[in-house]
């Protein structure tokens, strides 16, 4: 329940307390007295649109803070202990504007994100504008009232959360289908390339080497002739081969006079065994090279092939391997996009399920909730002096395609007069009528049971005479149960509170203050008396006022 309201720089208002108690408040004034910033800061606490513009002339910053009695309102304090926020028995809640525009919000003393604030804000307070008639024009407005009665709003959000997968996944594969002709000609062109890399037919080995031994034969000759050369410097009998052959046999021989040489003959040992290692393999690169010799030509139009393909891929010839391995991975990821559009194919028919699933779930919830609000309200419309009327809530089902909201169209049908047909809400409906049509709605889906406070915002435009009296028990039987904070300018409606408060506006040093006075039983009689006949009060009008108040209490 909300106990108290400070507000601080507001539009007009300074600095202004209000004290609130449970019941119902009535909230009365002259046009123009600031009525509607107590509501506006009500909805900014509850979470509401700020604005740079509200910031008092000359002030730096606007200021609202509200507390609330949470002791018995289990949800609150169970979302407060999720957001590790204090939870006690009083909630209070901070609101700051800055003239600059920017806006923070505070939860028992905690910085808090506007989506935070208006989550708890649900929880604490329910408004109803005197706009919201306007609103009943709109046939997507239809929708959300139904849904609210229906306590529908999470499976709608499930819905609609399962559509936007759903389309997400259906753009991907229209974007998928869409590139087919261009992944087409990039496959067709990857596979012409790799054919003319596979037809080469060539090893990591060969294009490691193929330079070298291309230089080597077309130099065999001279090669051959300086490696026989060599071959037979080592070999001869007096090459070095044999003087350390030799060498090893005497050291051998002579570390049984001193085993100090045992260690010079390893070295001798291992420098022959080297020596002898270096002749075989020059006689292998001799073989080699004299087999070679006569290959050049085919050597050479084998590295021109290479150096061909080399240029096609912007390489040297040592890295047509990775060139190849490169358009085999892209050809691959192509394979691999048809892959994908068959996954998200699949996933699209799944969310497809899961939408009709989830809809079919709310269609039910809907169709169920319909039949009892448009009976509800109904009932309300006639008490508000609408005999004959009648509303109902027309489920229009669409078809199967997967679309926002569900898979029916909620349009609010009425007939304001017995024997008329029913007709379009924003078709027949008057002024008045759609007023009292609001609030008849207004009462029946008020989420009373989540939210103890619940603010009217001359919500009874349009309405007079026995019918306002109407209006005004309706609340106050409303009251009984939860807190009713109402902005009203009828005496009928005003009479019916247990709490008044009068908001004034006065003027000094040419500027525009505005105050919240809690009148006593008199200053009521007056402030009615003033509402039922201006300015000038007469005696008669007095005494309406007070009969008002003493049938009201």
């Amino acid at each position: 329940m909300l106990e108290n309201l400070n507000i601080k720089n507001l539009v007009v208002v300074e600095d202004l307390d209000v004290e609130f108690k449970s019941g119902m408040t009535v909230i009365t004034g002259e046009t123009g007295a600031g009525k509607s910033i107590v509501v506006q800061a009500l909805g900014m606490i509850a979470g509401g649109r700020s604005d740079a513009s509200l910031v008092r002339t000359g002030a730096s910053k606007a200021e609202i803070s509200a507390s609330f009695s949470i002791d018995s309102n289990a949800r609150v304090q169970s979302y407060l202990e999720s957001q590790d926020l204090e939870n006690d028995v009083d909630c209070i809640i901070r609101r700051v504007i800055v003239s600059d525009g920017k806006s923070r919000s505070y939860i028992n003393g905690r910085k808090v994100p506007l989506s935070v604030l208006s989550e708890v804000g649900s929880y604490l307070i329910d408004m109803h504008g005197q706009n919201e008639h306007q609103l009943l024009l709109r046939n997507s407005h239809h929708r959300i009232l139904l849904d609210d009665y229906a306590g529908a709003q999470t499976l709608c959000e499930g819905v609609n959360d399962v559509y936007q997968n759903y389309q997400a996944v259906k753009n991907k594969i229209e974007a998928l289908r869409d590139n087919n002709s261009l992944l087409s000609a990039q496959k067709e062109l990857l596979t012409h390339q790799l054919d003319e890399l596979y037809q080469a037919q060539f090893s990591e080995e060969e294009l490691n080497n193929i330079e070298d031994e291309y230089k080597a034969s077309i130099n065999s000759s001279q090669l051959i002739e300086k490696i026989s050369k060599i071959l037979d410097s080592l070999n001869d009998d007096y090459g070095v081969n044999n003087i350390l052959i030799e060498g090893e046999n005497i050291l051998d021989q002579s570390k049984e006079l001193d085993s100090r040489l045992d260690s010079i003959r390893t070295l001798i040992a291992g420098a022959q065994l080297q020596v002898q290692e270096g002749i075989y393999d020059l006689t292998d690169y001799l073989s080699k090279i004299s087999s070679q010799e006569d290959n050049s030509l085919e050597l050479g139009q084998r590295i021109t092939l290479l150096h061909d393909l080399g240029r096609k891929h912007n390489c040297q010839i040592k890295g047509l391997a990775d060139a190849q391995k490169s358009l085999e991975n892209k050809l691959s990821e192509l394979d691999t996009s048809n892959e994908t559009l068959d996954n998200l194919t699949q996933e699209l028919g799944s969310l497809e399920k899961d939408y009709y699933t989830q809809s079919e779930l709310l269609s039910r919830k809907r169709d169920k909730a319909s039949k009892a609000l448009s009976k509800e309200v109904t009932l309300l419309m006639q008490k508000l002096g609408m005999p004959g009327s009648e509303i109902i809530f027309k489920i229009i089902s669409l078809d199967s395609e997967v679309r926002l909201n569900g898979m029916e169209d909620i349009v609010i049908h009425v007939k304001t007069n017995a024997g008329q047909d029913f007709k379009p809400l924003n078709k027949i409906a008057s002024g008045g009528e759609l007023s009292r049509i609001s609030l008849a709605l207004s009462v029946t889906g008020s989420n009373t049971e989540l939210t103890p406070s619940v603010v009217f915002d001359e919500v009874d435009v349009g309405i007079s005479g026995s019918v306002a009296e109407i209006v005004g028990q309706m609340l106050k039987q409303l009251s009984k149960q939860y807190q009713i904070i109402c902005v009203t300018h009828l005496a009928q409606v005003a009479a019916q509170g247990k709490e008044h408060l009068r908001v004034e506006k006065t003027q000094k040093n040419d500027l525009t203050y505005t105050n919240v006075v809690s009148l006593n039983k008199k200053e009521r009689a007056d402030e009615i008396a003033r509402i039922l006949g201006g300015i000038k009060i007469s005696h008669k009008t007095r005494i309406a006022a007070e009969e008002m108040i003493n049938s009201g209490s």
